[in-house]
């Protein structure tokens, strides 16, 4: 152990001579930032003190926590459904570890020692770590190979494994500075790297996440290994010879596992969404550090791809639940919607990465668009009840299996929960980002944060009531006067684009200006790639004040989608509507929602733990049994934020909503 924590830190010493290219952007380290908002900071909370422990209590009642100890014994028989639940306990120990590097807690911090011993004891002694097949070598599942990553391609999901491993050791490592699950993690990327490579075995990850992995802990050791078989895994992709070119079978012709065709070649999002998500991050990452143009022009081309043609009105993507998957452009069904959590959680890793990249604040919209409302409808308001699937509708006469009406305490395939634990707490890394003497203010969340620019200590105090009221504070404390940028995203909502594409457009364009004033005097400002550029030589409390005007915006689809013709969405500042059955007389699905319907706001602090609702009267079309007939009343109508549905029982939603009667279908049966 001694020796391998030794040589860490002679890797560490070198990082920064290994690391001759990255991104020339930076994102603000999440404990450098200390939030004090409305909206972030009680998720952060219910996250430690509920999702956290609810989460390591179920990997122990299911059995994941067993699969170690057997596999340390070596015998048993694995105890879980799938080979990847191992990676239930990495994705809690790594969201544990944020935790710990905000919030000190003993307890915790010994509770996860015990459950990396436990993990160091199923490891075997070439470093091999999969309890699937460590239990019980020759009695494996039908998902795993006889022989160690023979079905790695398809479904044994070994490499999988080890990625989440190695981005909850990187993280347990950063926040507590013990190496005990990181000589683990490096052991095992010892072996992969001394497995994988030219003139040794080849394999496209079928579940990707490694690549990403092997990123972290390179940027932590240095070790050219790491990056080098990152760089691998990618550029193995296209190139197996068992596929159908010809089938439109995504299973059969390798795109379910984006392995059809290159990735340098590859211009469109396909395959399970969450794999891509996994895999355009990582393909970032390695464009960063090795400064390879033909990966990020290829990532460019699928996320222009997937914003232009297959990403839905509240961030999410994913559409088909067979395979959880891209569909064609601009399928975008919204009664069959799939919109896995772990998907929008895999568009904010890509979007940040992409900004990281290229410094432009349309990542960002595409990135708070996601997060306030496809990501955190995933997770319900009592921190342990969970979508799997995010739906874009609910009606009480359509049955399909893949659209979920309530959130569940836990699944047989867990992914989504115990990724959620890990992003949540990850949130304040999101707000600001540094290129030299350029500081970017992101997402707009009150709190202080601590930044070095020109080698001058800046603190910066933010104070707003985000996303209910766009009136935004910065308050720059700089340790002396110091010249930089201060680049404010102005978001695309702000600038009447509903996103960065003609796939959603406001119906209307607002003529509201954002305004900005400096210590109370209203400034002229110029927008660099959506950010306003203030440029002057701060001094201690100078005050920058930001007015988004946040109005209720009706957002309509490319005439592409044709199930939302006709139809509207509800948007205000960043957050997407939707109407809920518990405010809307037990029905969504008979709405009308008039063109000239007049909307008022009203904040209810006690409703759904504090939300802005929209209000105005609309037509609903109801039957009248006695009579025979349809007819149209004029109702109240209420809207809340979607993240919001499906915490006040089990009922119809609607994000679309019909502006006039188009056609009448009527429903026969019980």
């Amino acid at each position: 152990m001694k020796t391998i924590a030794f040589i860490l830190m002679i890797f560490v010493g070198l990082t920064t001579n290994a690391q001759q290219k990255d991104y020339s952007i930076k994102a603000v380290d999440f404990t450098k930032v200390k939030l004090n908002d409305h909206f972030w900071l009680p998720r952060i909370e219910i996250n430690r003190t509920v999702t956290i422990p609810a989460s390591f209590a179920r990997c122990e009642s299911t059995g994941r926590v067993n699969n170690f100890v057997m596999a340390a014994a070596r015998k048993g028989k694995f105890c879980t459904h799938y080979p990847f639940d191992d990676t239930d306990i990495y994705k809690t120990i790594e969201g544990a570890s944020f935790s710990l590097a905000t919030h000190p807690d003993a307890k915790l911090q010994a509770y996860l020692d015990s459950l990396i011993n436990i993990i160091a004891k199923a490891q075997e002694s070439d470093g091999y770590l999969y309890t699937a097949r460590t239990i019980d070598p020759n009695n494996v599942g039908s998902w795993v190979g006889k022989v160690r990553w023979e079905k790695e391609r398809e479904l044994s999901h070994e490499l999988y494994n080890a990625g989440h491993l190695y981005e909850a050791a990187a993280a347990h490592y950063l926040a507590t500075k013990k190496t005990n699950l990181l000589n683990i993690a490096l052991k095992n990327a010892d072996l992969v790297c001394s497995v994988f490579g030219p003139g040794k075995k080849s394999v496209a990850p079928g579940h990707e996440i490694v690549e990403m992995g092997l990123v972290k802990l390179y940027r932590i050791t240095g070790k050219k290994e790491y990056l080098n078989t990152a760089k691998f895994f990618i550029e193995a992709r296209g190139h197996y010879k068992g596929y159908d070119a010809k089938s439109d079978d995504s299973w059969q012709n390798g795109s379910y596992w984006q392995d059809d065709k290159p990735v340098v070649l590859q211009d469109e999002a396909e395959g399970h969404a969450v794999r891509a998500g996994y895999l355009y991050s990582a393909v970032a990452d390695v464009a960063a550090l090795t400064g390879d143009d033909s990966l990020l022009r290829a990532i460019d081309k699928i996320w222009e791809n997937v914003v232009t043609q297959k990403m839905y009105v509240q961030g999410s993507i994913g559409a088909k639940g067979d395979g959880e998957r891209f569909g064609k452009n601009y399928e975008l069904p919204n009664a069959t919607a799939y919109n896995e959590t772990c998907a929008a959680i895999a568009n904010v890793f890509w979007n940040e990465r992409m900004f990281l990249l290229h410094g432009d604040s349309k990542y960002i919209d595409v990135l708070e668009k996601t997060l306030y409302n496809g990501l955190i409808s995933g997770i319900g308001l009592d921190g342990k009840s969970f979508f799997y699937t995010n739906a874009m509708q609910v009606t009480n006469h359509f049955n399909n299996n893949d659209v979920e009406a309530s959130r569940s305490g836990w699944f047989e395939c867990s992914c989504c929960p115990t990724n959620l634990v890990r992003l949540i707490p990850s949130v304040p890394g999101y707000v600001y980002a540094q290129q030299d003497n350029n500081v970017y203010a992101n997402l707009f969340i009150s709190g202080t944060s601590e930044l070095v620019v020109e080698k001058n200590n800046v603190e910066i105090v933010q104070q707003n009531n985000y996303p209910w009221n766009g009136d935004l504070s910065f308050t720059i404390n700089p340790s002396k006067t110091t010249e930089f940028n201060f680049k404010v995203r102005i978001p695309g909502w702000a600038q009447n684009a509903a996103i960065p594409s003609d796939l959603y457009q406001f119906k209307n364009n607002s003529d509201k200006k954002v305004i900005i004033k400096i210590n109370g005097q209203q400034t002229d400002y110029t927008i660099e790639k959506g950010y306003a550029v203030l440029n002057r030589k701060w001094k201690k409390a100078d005050v920058v004040e930001v007015d988004l005007p946040m109005e209720v915006r009706r957002v309509i689809a490319n005439k592409m989608i044709a199930e939302d013709n006709g139809k509207v969405a509800l948007q205000m500042g960043p957050i997407i509507y939707c109407a809920e059955w518990v405010d809307n007389d037990k029905r969504t699905s008979n709405i009308i929602l008039p063109s000239n319907a007049d909307f008022t706001t009203e904040y209810k602090p006690d409703l759904l733990n504090g939300i802005n609702v929209l209000k105005t009267n609309i037509e609903k079309v109801e039957v009248d049994s006695v009579n025979n007939k349809i007819e149209t009343v004029s109702k109240p109508f209420v809207a809340i934020p979607y993240y919001a549905w499906a915490n006040r029982g089990k009922g119809e939603m609607a994000i679309w909503l019909n502006e006039k009667i188009k056609d009448v279908e009527l429903i026969t049966g019980n």
